[in-house]
């Protein structure tokens, strides 16, 4: 199915330019890649850390096409690094490296699509602030980058400059990568979080950081997670949207002022399909 290429403005949704037909799109803090129907991937927005794939420094209002030859499944974008997986399922990423972020064994800035180290075989990626995750075509996740509030959820504060798996031997089905926590949902429907957790958004009623992947607290069928900047979201099998966390400008979405460290539905009575990801940047940046 092929996706309306929309970005939001001030003035409203305007189509993107080019007349590209997107399979999906994925927004970072300031930049934003897409895959079209024939699988190749485009980014635009800023592109000063090479985060555009483009093999230049320039920034564009417009899409401009990922430099290589590569076919593209799903891209995503993150701070300031993108990471795409291929049709074969390698995992390349580019942009921002400064915590590994890119998976290929360095801390070097790449403005083309960089290898991630391992050969492993992957079936998505989530780039996340100066980190990033995935999921093998197996079910074994795996992060790589930065690492300090233990977002890497290998049992290590310690960061890699390549792929390691993360902790617990769970079976998963998909992974979002944020600012510093992660969230994933297993095969099983159960959602697991992971790093830094000072409002909640690990939802397992704690405010403390875990370097492992702990249980959100709820007997709740998950169909998807997502992490923000502070708070996670996810959508139960019958179309129920929760969200737990920090709240901050109504992101809850509770129609209350309340921070939460367990789920809470969204207001509205919704049947939901997916809740986006949000990435949000934390102050000073990552460079």
């Amino acid at each position: 199915m092929q996706l309306p290429s929309l970005h939001k403005s001030l003035s409203g949704w305007q189509a993107v330019s080019g007349g590209l037909s997107f399979a999906s799109v994925g927004a970072g803090d300031i930049h934003t890649c897409g895959v079209t129907t024939a699988s190749t991937a485009y980014c635009w927005g800023q592109g000063d850390l090479g985060q555009l794939g483009t093999g230049s420094l320039t920034s564009t209002t417009a899409p401009v096409v990922v430099t290589g030859t590569l076919a593209f499944a799903t891209v995503t974008a993150g701070y300031r690094h993108s990471c795409g997986v291929t049709t074969a399922g390698a995992g390349y990423c580019w942009g921002s490296n400064g915590g590994g972020q890119l998976g290929n064994g360095s801390t070097t800035n790449s403005a083309s699509p960089a290898a991630v180290s391992g050969g492993l075989i992957f079936a998505s990626v989530s780039a996340g602030l100066d980190y990033s995750c995935g999921v093998t075509t197996s079910g074994a996740g795996y992060c790589w980058g930065g690492n300090a509030a233990g977002q890497l959820g290998n049992g290590t504060t310690t960061g890699s400059v390549t792929p390691v798996l993360v902790s617990g031997a769970l079976a998963l089905a998909s992974i979002k990568a944020d600012s510093a926590h992660t969230c994933a949902v297993t095969t099983g429907r159960a959602t697991y979080c992971w790093g830094a957790n000072p409002s909640g958004e690990l939802g397992n009623l704690s405010t403390l950081n875990s370097a492992i992947p702990v249980l959100v607290s709820t007997g709740l069928s998950f169909t998807s997670a997502t992490a923000g900047n502070g708070f996670s979201c996810g959508v139960t099998t019958n179309g129920t949207g929760y969200c737990w966390g920090l709240l901050a400008e109504g992101s809850l979405g509770n129609g209350t002022v309340n921070s939460s460290t367990t789920p809470v539905p969204i207001a509205g009575g919704l049947t939901l399909k997916a809740v986006p990801p949000v990435l949000g940047a934390r102050a000073g940046g990552i460079p």
